[in-house]
């Protein structure tokens, strides 16, 4: 069996040549590529202490389905970028291993040839609202999964066939969790940020009234956003090291910061 480094280290020789291969409903298209990547990061982050090799709940697996969209980008014009974002995705690469700049989007929004205003305007719109119209799908599983998670955990203590292994793994599958929804909360404020970035920068380049439709479907978004807030505390995204830690929240060393969530 692979290690989660010798894991990492194959499916980076293949980056070149490797993209992510959508699906239908913002899911993962069912492909050897997208299996090998969902395997191997298993694996990987199991070795990094951030995973557990428990079976998914039906929840937990529409969970991480309806996660996919929110964090792969949103124009893949980069195979390469498109890559490395599939692989952190996946957990074979850690989260934050290759951040989208804000300008991301817009950049390849401008880099189809030979494109009309009004086609750019009605992707921005489509992006935007597809995204808007899934968030409240993801913060329904979401809310399902912490709260079998919530009871999981106040089981714990009664179970007293559990080994030690056990319980630890509960506990990994429980942070997992939350730092899955964790990122989806930190991504879709950054997607709405490039996309608003987008419309500026589109408005201002050729004006048009397409930007009235992209404007609501941004402004749905970002009203859309905080539905995933009461899941989670504000800190979940720096607990999970997907943001940097302030001095004073700094953790104790030992675990891993999913671990210790």
């Amino acid at each position: 069996m692979l290690t989660g480094r010798l894991a990492a280290a194959a499916l980076l020789a293949l980056l070149p040549g490797a993209c992510a291969q959508p699906g239908d409903f913002g899911r993962p298209a069912p492909s050897a590529w997208n299996a090998l990547v969902e395997t191997t990061g298993t694996l990987s982050a199991a070795a990094r202490g951030e995973a557990a090799l428990l079976p998914l709940t039906d929840d937990e697996q529409i969970l991480r389905d309806r996660a996919w969209r929110f964090l792969m980008p949103a124009i893949p014009g980069d195979v390469f970028r498109d890559a490395l974002a599939n692989l952190a995705r996946a957990r074979v690469l850690p989260p934050g291993y290759a951040p989208e700049p804000v300008a991301a989007y817009y950049d390849g929004l401008m880099a189809a040839p030979a494109r009309s205003q009004v086609s750019l305007y009605r992707r921005l719109s489509e992006d935007a609202g597809a995204d808007a119209r899934l968030l409240p799908v993801f913060a329904d599983a979401a809310a399902r999964v912490v709260a079998a998670d919530a009871r999981r955990l106040r089981s714990l203590p009664f179970a007293s066939s559990l080994e030690d292994g056990a319980v630890r793994e509960a506990a990994l599958r429980v942070a997992e969790n939350r730092c899955l929804i964790a990122w989806v909360r930190l991504e879709a404020g950054a997607r709405a940020g490039r996309y608003r970035y987008a419309l500026e920068h589109l408005f201002a380049a050729l004006p048009g009234s397409g930007g009235v439709e992209a404007e609501r479907a941004i402004a749905a978004l970002t009203g859309r956003s905080p539905l995933l807030d009461p899941l989670l505390p504000p800190d979940a995204a720096a607990r999970c090291g997907l943001v940097a830690v302030p001095v004073a929240a700094a953790p104790l060393e030992g675990a891993p910061l999913s671990v210790r969530y």
